[in-house]
């Protein structure tokens, strides 16, 4: 779920780098008293995302705000719907316009593509997870999207768990030593993070094991056909992951191994936005 102080602090920013000095268009040609109502349409078919952020920034610019949602986080949603009707100041409606509309299509294409996965996997045991491959400043409204999508949030960033790649594991001299490195460092700091181990083949699997203190075991670019002799190995003493190289064609593929999780950066990378307008609501003079 997002927290409220940074989402706060997300539209403050996002706020800042669009209206700069003032919204001068804005300012020029609306009294600062008029009040306003507009309406999200709908046009492109997909699942709906970003309401709760929608909201909020309409609420961060005027606290007289009044919001009337047509549907929730998460529907499915059809071109030519209303998702909302929102009445605020019109300097509030057309200042958060553009806002609104960034986030609420972003975050429709990637719940989207996440419910397309999470559709194939209806009935596996296998979990869909997202990955850091996202947009600099917007991973907090990303990942709330794959959620919203039916998937799982893996790690934040760097800080809430530990996450030994090739990279680490090269550097460190091998998976033994990476592995008592970290375990010596989490007691040494009284830190309690979940330990994930990235294993490239068999041997690497054997090794993890051996040494044990490990909670989840990614197998990076193994095969559907690999991953059952590697589960078999590991026998439930922790977690799995498969990783590498999963798409729509062959996710089912690998969920029908058993692997616990799947994790599939494109949810995110390569989700398309949909459209969606934000149309003001007029009344014609009699």
């Amino acid at each position: 779920m997002i927290q409220k102080e940074a989402l706060t602090d997300f539209i403050s920013s996002a706020l800042k780098e669009d209206i700069g000095s003032g919204d001068h268009t804005t300012l020029a040609s609306i009294p600062p008293t008029a009040r306003g109502t507009a309406r999200l349409k709908i046009k492109e078919n997909g699942v709906l995302a970003g309401m709760e952020v929608a909201e909020a920034v309409f609420r961060y610019l005027d606290m007289f705000t009044v919001f009337k949602p047509f549907k929730q986080d998460g529907d499915l949603m059809q071109a030519g719907e209303p998702a909302f009707e929102v009445e605020a100041a019109v300097h509030t409606l057309l200042m958060a316009e553009r806002l609104v509309l960034n986030c609420m299509q972003r975050m429709s294409g990637i719940a989207t593509l996440t419910r397309q996965y999470t559709n194939k996997l209806a009935g596996y045991h296998t979990k869909v997870l997202d990955t850091r491959k996202t947009t600099p400043n917007f991973r907090m409204l990303e990942k709330e999207a794959v959620r919203i999508g039916g998937g799982v949030n893996h790690r934040m960033g760097l800080y809430d768990m530990i996450m030994l790649k090739d990279n680490h594991i090269d550097f460190c001299g091998g998976i033994t030593p990476a592995v008592n490195n970290v375990v010596t460092y989490l007691e040494r700091n009284g830190m309690n993070l979940r330990i994930e181990v990235e294993a490239r083949n068999m041997e690497d699997v054997k090794e993890i094991l051996e040494v044990g203190k490990v909670h989840r075991i990614m197998l990076d670019n193994f095969t559907p056909e690999q991953i059952p002799a590697a589960l078999e190995l590991i026998g439930g003493r922790c977690e799995t992951e498969a990783s590498g190289g999963i798409n729509l064609e062959n996710v089912e593929a690998y969920a029908k191994t058993g692997v616990d999780f799947v994790s599939v950066g494109a949810i995110i990378h390569h989700a398309v936005s949909l459209d969606l307008s934000l149309k003001a609501v007029t009344h014609p003079h009699k």
